[in-house]
């Protein structure tokens, strides 16, 4: 059943835990960083939470039948670890499992493959109390922790990505604030990154012996930088230097073994937190890189800002989502060639999408003409096909999101998904692009170049 072996190229469309489930004290699951992260004033646009969020712990059921009814082939999701391990670590919460359970059986009966992520950034609580991903017991927590849900799901589950998005965990979470735990320590950011790559690579280690027959790999979020002039030596060399900082920081120990010399020699900095015999861990070998793409950065050189010494922008008058990014299909292009030369890895786009403002509610049996979406997609599919008739060895694509779901710090006001969910009454509609996305991935003769 192993992905990587099939001819057909994987249509799919994704979800997390935190953002859909809700029920987040139901049969056992304690706080996440996100439940308290959301008590926190001001921290979330609309001062809400994920207490309900799409209802999908009950709903599941629906949801997928929503998949099934528009003839994808895969669904990515999380599960949650403080639904699985209520402690972080120690005794597994069976009840938790059980839904897990449930949901890779649900996918299967419908002919849907299972794409599962481990950590979709919803720490349990009891480990931030210990000092979270800055503290390096936690990448043996982790590693405890996709044990026990691989023990369960096994090779049921077609694929495995260890971590989502680690730089945002890092960055976001402990550098910006922006995201949970809300920190805003350098030193912090630094040590989380690190760790975050040891866990991943430990718990890669458990999932080959757990569920030898499954893909495993990792999923990164790519803002590729392009100088904002060209022409300016300085700008092209500001461009280089915020992709070490934040891409090679990742990439280098992942797929090179070892973290980039200028990384290295910055005090404090991820590399200072290795020990001896962490790098060979974390370049275990992968089976793909998943890829998240949104937007791309312009980067223009300054002496007087901290490391990389450069800032970022997007340009006057682009297209823009209501999230505030650039729609920039040619990155998503550059960077998909980029990372197939770079890694060798079969590769998926993980996530790509549109954040919008949308109504709140729909009269009955309206749909939702959402064309900004569909221009959205069109465009980066359009350029996942140049990517792939340039070499790149693209095995599959992922829209986020199935559902309008809980957006993180901007809560519920910019939806995403594919399918309109009242949050009131918890009505789902399909919205034009899902329509849209299920003929484009059923009419293969739209994508010549993919497999």
């Amino acid at each position: 059943m192993r992905s990587l072996q099939d001819d057909a190229f994987v249509w799919g469309v994704g979800s997390s835990a935190f953002q859909v489930e809700g029920s987040t004290a139901t049969e056992g699951r304690s706080p996440s960083i996100w439940d308290t992260f959301c008590l926190v004033p001001g921290a979330i646009d609309d001062s809400s939470d994920g207490t309900v969020a799409c209802d999908s712990y009950n709903r599941w059921r629906e949801d997928l039948d929503l998949v099934k009814a528009l003839g994808l082939g895969a669904y990515r999701f999380s599960v949650a670890w403080p639904r699985v391990l209520p402690d972080g670590r120690g005794p597994v919460n069976t009840a938790g499992l059980d839904y897990y359970d449930r949901l890779v059986d649900g996918l299967l009966e419908r002919g849907i493959q299972p794409y599962v992520t481990l950590y979709h950034w919803d720490l349990p609580q009891t480990l931030q109390d210990e000092g979270g991903w800055a503290s390096r017991d936690t990448a043996y927590a982790f590693a405890d922790y996709a044990q026990a849900v691989a023990a369960r799901l096994g090779d049921r589950v077609r694929s495995y990505a260890t971590l989502n998005e680690p730089w945002c965990s890092a960055f976001l979470g402990h550098g910006t604030g922006e995201h949970a735990p809300g920190r805003r320590d350098p030193a912090e950011v630094q040590a989380a990154v690190h760790h975050l790559l040891l866990g991943h690579g430990l718990a890669l280690q458990r999932l080959r012996a757990e569920a030898p027959l499954a893909d495993a790999g990792i999923v990164l979020n790519f803002t590729p930088a392009y100088p904002s002039d060209p022409a300016d030596a300085r700008d092209v060399e500001a461009a280089r230097r915020h992709d070490v900082a934040n891409h090679e920081l990742f990439l280098g120990p992942l797929f090179a073994g070892s973290y980039p010399a200028e990384v290295v020699g910055r005090s404090g900095s991820a590399a200072s937190y290795v020990q001896n015999g962490d790098l060979a861990v974390i370049s275990g070998r992968c089976d793909y890189l998943g890829v998240n793409y949104y937007t791309r950065t312009l980067v223009k050189h300054d002496e007087g800002v901290p490391w990389p010494h450069a800032r970022s922008s997007s340009p006057v008058g682009a297209p823009r989502t209501d999230m505030g990014w650039e729609v920039y299909p040619d990155g998503l292009e550059d960077l998909l060639v980029r990372l197939s030369r770079q890694t060798g890895l079969p590769l998926f786009v993980t996530e790509n999408g549109a954040g919008l403002d949308e109504p709140e509610t729909l009269a009955p049996a309206m749909r939702l003409d959402d064309e900004r979406r569909v221009t959205y997609l069109s465009g980066h599919l359009q350029a996942l096909e140049r990517a792939a008739a340039r070499g790149a060895d693209v095995r599959g694509y992922f829209a986020w999101s199935l559902l309008d779901n809980f957006e993180w710090a901007r809560g519920y006001t910019k939806r995403f998904g594919l399918v309109h969910v009242d949050f009131e009454t918890q009505r789902r509609t399909p919205k034009r692009s899902a329509t849209w996305f299920a003929e484009h991935a059923a009419d293969t003769r739209k994508s010549p170049h993919l497999p």
